[in-house]
């Protein structure tokens, strides 16, 4: 029941909120085209977000980075469940002039069994990826 009172007593505000930090952004900026389907997952979630721009004043360039590592590991060395570890450098430039504004990094992972058939386990993998750019393109990340 204090738990909200203790969250604006330390500075805390939601970044969607009325006046929040990310409103100014709504409908400002650009991300860059994707090449790839993590780079889809992330620039439609970036866009549900922040919505799409026509005219925008701020292009947002990014670089992913995946990494998938084995962390369940049987006795006959076999592995059961794989981390996908994400990291995406980021830029936000100016949409005029081109100078860059800001820009950083956010990392995070997910996880999924590798056990069961072939298909099964394409398609945790490929499940994973999609949750992964969506925590990644979330603005409390440092988007």
């Amino acid at each position: 029941m204090l738990a909200p009172l203790s969250l604006a007593a330390c500075g805390f505000s939601p970044a969607f909120a009325p006046g929040g930090a990310a409103t100014r952004l709504l409908g400002q900026v650009r991300a860059a085209d994707p090449t790839d389907k993590n780079g889809f997952d992330l620039v439609e979630r970036l866009e549900e977000r922040l919505g799409r721009s026509k005219d925008p004043v701020y292009i947002l360039s990014y670089s992913i980075t995946t990494q998938a590592v084995g962390v369940g590991i049987t006795t006959e060395n076999e592995i059961t469940r794989f981390n996908l570890k994400g990291v995406i450098d980021f830029s936000l430039s100016d949409a005029a002039t081109g100078v860059r504004l800001t820009g950083g990094r956010v990392q995070s992972f997910t996880a999924y069994s590798a056990t069961g058939s072939t298909v099964a386990g394409l398609a945790a993998e490929e499940d994973a990826a999609y949750r992964l750019m969506r925590i990644l393109a979330d603005p409390a990340r440092g988007f």
